[in-house]
Parts: C-alpha cells; structure tokens; sequence
C-alpha cells in the first residue's frame, strides 16, 4: 500500500481538514516538474517550499491546540474527580454537612469522560506520527525526482517547529491517577510505590516483547486502564527525568560473562552498575544477576545493595572493603544482623569477582521507563522501556571512555546522545514491553493480559537482553557468537490486527467519533527512518506462541513430512531402485524416525543466516541441557550393549552345533554383535560431546536400528539358505 492511500484509510476523521496534504504535495511535485520539461529550478523549489511551510504551519498549529484542549479537560477531570472522591470520604467519615454519598452514575460519567480523554490522546498521537511520516515521504520523494536536497533544509523547519517530539508521558501519568481513583471508586490500593528501592533479593517470570513505536502510545493507554502507573513520589509533579534509569554493565575483554549470558550457562552471571534519574542521583546500586537452569530446582536471581555514588571508584578498586559498606548500617540498626550478613556477603562477592576476573565497565544501557502495576502488589507488574541506547564505555581499542572513572561523564540522560560518535551508540529501534508475573501454581495470568500480548501490538522475542545487545552491536569484533535476532534485526514487526475490536475505543453516547481507533500499518510504502521517526527500523519476527529457534510454520503443513524416498529419481538406475525399495521399506515400517522436519524449520540458524552474519561470526542458540539428558544417552547405551552382548551369547551357543549352517549363522550373529557394540559406543561418545558443547543436533537415530535388523535378517536367511543346501 502506498502512503498516499494508507494516509487516506488511517486519518481519523475528525481530524481530516489537518493532516499533511501529501497527496496535493505529490501533484504539484509532478505538474511541476512535468510543466517545465522534467527539469527543477530555483522558482519551482521556492514554490515547492512555500508549500511544504504552509503545510507544516497548520499540522503544528492543530497539534498545540489539541495539546491545550486535552491538557485544559484533564485539568478539568481533575477537579471534578477530586470533588467526588471528597464528598465520598467526606460521607464515609460523618461529616457535617454531607448527608449522601456519590452515586455510582456519577463514578461512570467520570470514567467515560476519561476514557473519551484517553482517546484524544492516542489520536493526538497517532496525529502526529502519521504526519510527520508524511513529511519524511514527500521530502525523500522530493529529492529523488528533483535531485534538489530539500532534506538537510527543511529538517531545520521541523525542528523549529517540533510537533513530533511532544511527549505524552506526563498526560499518561495523569490519566492513570485519575482512572485509578474513578476505578478504584476513590480507594486506590496503597503500599510501597518504589521501583525495588527496598528489595533485594526478587524472583520474577518474565516474558520480553518488541513494540514498534507506532503502537507505544496506544499500548500505555491501553495498560493504564487495568493498572495504574508505578511512581516513585506520588506527591511529586513528574518531570521526565524520573523515568530514566541508566545501567553500567561490566565484563573483561575476553567478554566471559557475555557468552555466559549468551550460551545461558548454569551460574552464568551479569555484574551491573544501576542509578535511576539523572546524573547527580547519588544512590548506586550494584547488582548481580544469576542465571539458574530449571533443574536446579532454584530460579533465576537478581541480588542487589545499594552504594554512594562517591564511593563507588574505591569499592571497585578494593579500596574500600566490602564489610565497610554497610558500617552505618550496622549502626543505625534499621535492618536486621541477618540481612546485614547476606548484603555482606553479596558485596564481598562481587568485589572478588571484579577484582580477580579484572572486570570493567564496558557498556552502558539508558532507557526511559513507564512502570505499571498496583503499589505493594507484584503479582503483575508490566514495564515498558522506551528510547533505549546501549553506550560504549569500554577501553579495548585503546581509548579509554571513562577516563578512571567508573562510568563516562560526557553524557547524562540526554536521548539521543547527539554529542556521541556513531561507532559508540546503538540506539535501538524499538520498546521493549516485560510482562512479570507471579501467579500460584496452575493459576492463569489475567484475561487482559492474554488478550494484550497476543495482539497486533506486540512482537514476542525470547530471552531479549539489552547487555548481549549491547555486547553484539557494539562489540562485535571481541564477540564471535552473536543472539538469534542479530540477523533479523531489517525486518519489521508491525503486523495487522488479529482482533478488529481490539485497542482504545470511545464510549458510545459520546458526541465523538466512534470509528475503531489504532489501525495497523503494516503493509505501508515507508522507508526506514519513517518507520521509527529515528535513524532506522527493523526486527526479529516470530509469532507469539513459536519457539525462538523454529521458523513460523504453515498451519496447512506438518512439521513432520514423510520421507520420499519412493519418487526420487537420478541418473543411476541401481540407485533409483534402492531408493525406491527403501522408500517401501519405510512405508510399511513407518515409525518417527522415518520422518524429515519441514524445510526451514531445522535449528541451523547459521545456515539461514548466513548472508547477514559478518564474516567468522556465528549465531548462539541456547540449548537447554538437563541431567536426564546425560542419564537417557547412559540408559539408550547400556540397552545397546545389553543386545549386542545377547547377539554375541547367540553366536557362541551356535558354534557348538558343529554343523554347516549353525557356523555360518554364528558368523552373522557374531558380525552383528561386534557392529552392534562398536556403533553403541561411537553413538554414546558423539553423544556425550553433543551435549557437552550444547549443540543443537539430531540426537534420535534413524541410521542404527535399521542396520541391526538389516544384520539379523541377513544372519538368520543365510542360516535358513545353508540349512537348505545342506
């Protein structure tokens, strides 16, 4: 689909008279240049210009009367939502004067209006992505049909005139308090509001999904109606940088805790840095995470404890001990021994792996979060990081960022990092959405919840990390293995609605548009930096419910396909007639092991890839390696052995038959035995080195069984022939 068409079906229609004219842009760039023989001078760019201004003069005069007409009804929401939650407390404690309790009507008016909000906002915000995608498009097209470069130019108008960059962050924090309270019918659920300030030891199931930044918008105001958002400081005006958090991440130039992430390693651990708002926050938490496998019986675990910020050079450098962190702790006797203990032993931990391993910052993860979730209630909590850039602060090159300092102070929080070369900065394309949950065995997550990340919204991507993002973009020439997005990362995610009625809907009776709101892009004409508003767009593609390491499939075709070993057809008749009577052979024995995967479905990533890979780079697919796995190759090896060892007494026991044909059967059998015993144990070692290095491999065999059949059938009709001639 064409922008100019797409533009048409998705504008919202009250809106109509305001968008981008693309389609009159288009015309005149054409009329223009056809009126003057295909040939574009100074007169027409002029023109074409003044058009382009005259364009953007009126999307950005709309947008900042919108802001101001949603920004004057919320202030507006406020003061009635407040005025009702009063005379209800009011009532609730006796006071004079109020003899009678809100009405219920009065709570439902409230949360249409709220709701009638929340779709003003997402139009708003749909508004201004569609056209600034617009004036991206009419300008590329510009340039390439003129060879004028309007681009460098006008990228100036736009910035003078920034309707794109409102952010719609603190209108959503707003929404969410005042829903909470019409939802809540003025009892919001309180407790500790903190982001983990007073955890340290939590244990989480998390899944990780990709948003595209067409549907961040949308995707908040859909959440912020069944949680609310998480703040730090409820009393507090929010302000942007509250939602910053910033993570230094550690590793040596061998780069051993990346693969150790990366391979998913049992105890594989991540060591980081971790500060939330700007740059003078003066509380530093050290974290460690560990990665447990599931038989361990133990869960995967983030420990933590907090540092000074001014102190934090001297802990790395083993100056100050890890015992003297917590001194005024033990004195002022807010924790018990017990934790002080545990902190302590954590502290002490991590300093000796920094120290003996030689660990140093090497990068550094930004992004802004929006938290959701009940306060004091961590059954579900979902978070949504967006503007996420991952920064170079290692010195293997030679350079070193940090200057001895424990993190490079030449940027803050300052999105996009402008003052930073291109080969120190990955800013990544896309949100990332973490759905945590902790739920009772057997119990299911929320209806909600199913509904929103199987949606058109979201893109799963599997054990997603920042820090092995980090390490691949950034450190690709210290890293030879790279994660399994690294090679999909051209490949956009936005995908159609799986269910129309879904996303932010008004309230019918309103005097509103009630057209379905949030329509899908995929499928538009658009280049790469007017997919994200950004430098670039791209992604790993993978349906919700499919394994990380498997194509998606055609729910038409099998997984498993019968092999076709009847209708294969070469230049050799011997072996046109050996596969045909094989292809026999596995039709009337047709068990798994007759059975090839679907093409396109194997787990040699590598080979599928391999275009995309750069050169001597390979793509690390985590395999998970259970103890049964190694007790299973120990068990399939010792019941090979068992009939070898039987075929092998059998060929004894004929040799003292004496006869002719017993000689020649204990011979096969003997044959059998050796082959069957020899093969048992090349297939336990290749076994054992398969699972050793993870690798994932065929481990069933279709190749033995058969031959120990084919060998005893041989050894008994030969038995049966020489019996006859004798």
């Amino acid at each position: 689909m064409k922008f100019g068409e797409h533009l048409r079906k998705a504008l919202i229609k009250n809106y109509s008279f305001y968008y981008i004219a693309y389609d009159d842009l288009k015309h005149n760039l054409k009329k223009g240049l056809k009126d003057n023989d295909y040939v574009w001078n100074n007169e027409l760019e002029e023109d074409f210009l003044n058009q382009l201004e005259v364009e953007l003069d009126k999307v950005y005069s709309f947008t900042k009367v919108k802001n101001t007409e949603v920004n004057r009804r919320i202030k507006e929401s406020e003061k009635y939502v407040h005025e009702v939650v009063n005379q209800l407390h009011r009532y609730q404690r006796h006071d004079s004067g109020v003899t009678q309790p809100p009405q219920e009507q009065d709570f439902e008016d409230l949360e249409e209006e709220l709701s009638d909000i929340i779709a003003d906002v997402h139009d708003l915000a749909k508004f201004t992505r569609l056209n600034y995608t617009g004036f991206q498009k009419i300008i590329k097209k510009h340039d390439k049909t003129t060879h004028y470069h309007l681009k460098p130019v006008f990228q100036a108008r736009l910035n003078s005139k920034p309707f794109y960059k409102d952010n719609y962050d603190n209108l959503i924090v707003k929404l969410s308090k005042l829903y909470d309270l019409v939802r809540t019918r003025g009892n919001p659920v309180k407790g500790d509001s903190s982001a983990g300030g007073s955890q340290q030891n939590f244990v989480r199931q998390t899944t990780k999904y990709w948003v595209h930044p067409d549907n961040i918008t949308e995707l908040k105001l859909i959440i912020l109606k069944h949680l609310p958002v998480l703040v730090f400081n409820a009393d507090k005006e929010f302000e942007p940088e509250d939602s910053a958090i910033t993570s230094i991440y550690f590793d040596n130039k061998e780069m051993d805790l990346y693969y150790g992430r990366l391979r998913k390693d049992e105890g594989a651990e991540a060591i980081r840095l971790r500060w939330y708002g700007g740059m003078k926050s003066e509380q530093i938490f050290v974290e460690r995470k560990t990665h447990r496998e599931d038989w361990t019986g133990e869960k995967s675990v983030k420990a933590r404890f907090g540092l000074k910020e001014k102190k934090v050079n001297s802990f790395l450098s083993g100056e100050l001990k890890a015992t003297e962190v917590f001194d005024k702790m033990k004195r002022e006797g807010k924790k018990s021994p017990q934790e002080i203990e545990n902190l302590e032993r954590l502290a002490q931990e991590c300093q000796y792996r920094i120290l003996k391993e030689k660990y140093r910052p090497v990068m550094r993860s930004f992004y802004n979060r929006t938290a959701f979730q009940l306060p004091g209630d961590a059954r579900v909590r979902i978070s949504l990081d967006t503007e996420l850039t991952m920064v170079r602060e290692d010195d293997f090159d030679g350079y070193d960022r940090t200057h001895g300092n424990w993190r490079r102070m030449d940027i803050g929080v300052d999105y996009p990092f402008n003052q930073l070369p291109e080969r120190d900065v990955c800013r990544f394309p896309y949100a990332v959405l973490e759905v945590k949950l902790q739920t009772q065995l057997g119990q299911e997550p929320p209806v909600w919840i199913r509904e929103l990340i199987n949606s058109h919204l979201v893109e799963a991507v599997p054990k997603f990390s920042k820090f092995i993002h980090g390490g691949a973009t950034l450190l690709t020439d210290y890293v030879d293995l790279l994660p399994f997005w690294y090679t999909q990362m051209d490949v956009d995610i936005r995908k159609p609605k799986i269910v129309e009625e879904y996303g932010i809907r008004r309230h019918h009776g309103q005097g509103r548009d009630q057209q379905r709101l949030g329509d899908s892009t995929s499928g538009v004409d658009l280049d790469d930096e007017e997919l994200t508003g950004s430098s670039y767009a791209g992604g790993v593609h993978f349906s919700n419910d499919t394994n990380p390491l498997e194509d998606d499939l055609d729910e038409q075709t099998p997984l498993l396909l019968p092999n076709n070993y009847s209708s294969r057809h070469t230049n050799s008749p011997v072996r046109n007639c050996l596969y045909h009577l094989y292809g026999k052979f596995l039709y009337y024995f047709n068990d798994d092991r007759t059975f090839t995967v679907k093409p396109g479905t194997n787990y040699d990533l590598n080979a599928t890839f391999k275009d995309k890979l750069p050169p001597g780079k390979t793509i690390c697919v985590p395999v998970r390696i259970e103890p049964k796995v190694y007790f299973a190759n120990e068990r399939t090896f010792l019941s090979w052995i068992t009939i070898g060892m039987i075929l092998g007494f059998t060929a004894t026991t004929l040799l003292n038959y004496g006869s002719n044909s017993a000689l020649t059967a204990s011979i096969g059998f003997f044959i059998t035995a050796l082959f069957t015993l020899g093969y048992a144990t090349y297939r336990y070692i290749w076994r054992v080195l398969m699972i050793r290095d993870k690798k994932p491999v065929q481990y069933g065999d279709k190749f033995g069984p058969n031959m120990i059949c084919a060998f005893i059938f041989l050894s008994t009709f030969a038995t049966f022939v020489f019996r006859a001639l004798d």
